[in-house]
């Protein structure tokens, strides 16, 4: 297989590159949460980043918004049923990663 830029497994990878978005795809694994409550959660991520994330996840269609028209108004995050399909890559790399982390050099490690 070759990987052009086109490439849907390419265009897969895009979805979830950087630092946040498979740690937050993750931290919704659970069920549907509030921002507050995923940056307690994650622990690092600033609020911009955070919200960010979220839009771009929303944008790529593997999270979900739902606003609620309450006083003060009240925002929660899910995952939609693409993004908890993609939960199974990212728990075989969580996998693979708890295996060969200590190996790899320091320099690839946060």
């Amino acid at each position: 297989m070759r990987f052009f830029a086109d490439c849907q497994a390419r265009v897969a990878a895009d979805l979830i590159s950087g630092r946040w978005p498979m740690v937050v795809l993750y931290a919704l694994a659970d069920g549907p949460a509030r921002p507050g409550e995923l940056r307690k959660q994650i622990g690092g991520i600033s609020q911009k980043v955070l919200t960010e994330t979220l839009r771009r996840l929303e944008r790529n269609g593997l999270v979900g918004r739902t606003r609620y028209a309450e006083a003060p108004p009240r925002v929660e995050y899910s995952l939609t049923v693409a993004g908890k399909d993609l939960l199974v890559p990212i728990r075989a790399l969580g996998d693979w990663a708890a295996v060969y982390a200590d190996r790899l050099p320091t320099e690839n490690k946060p």
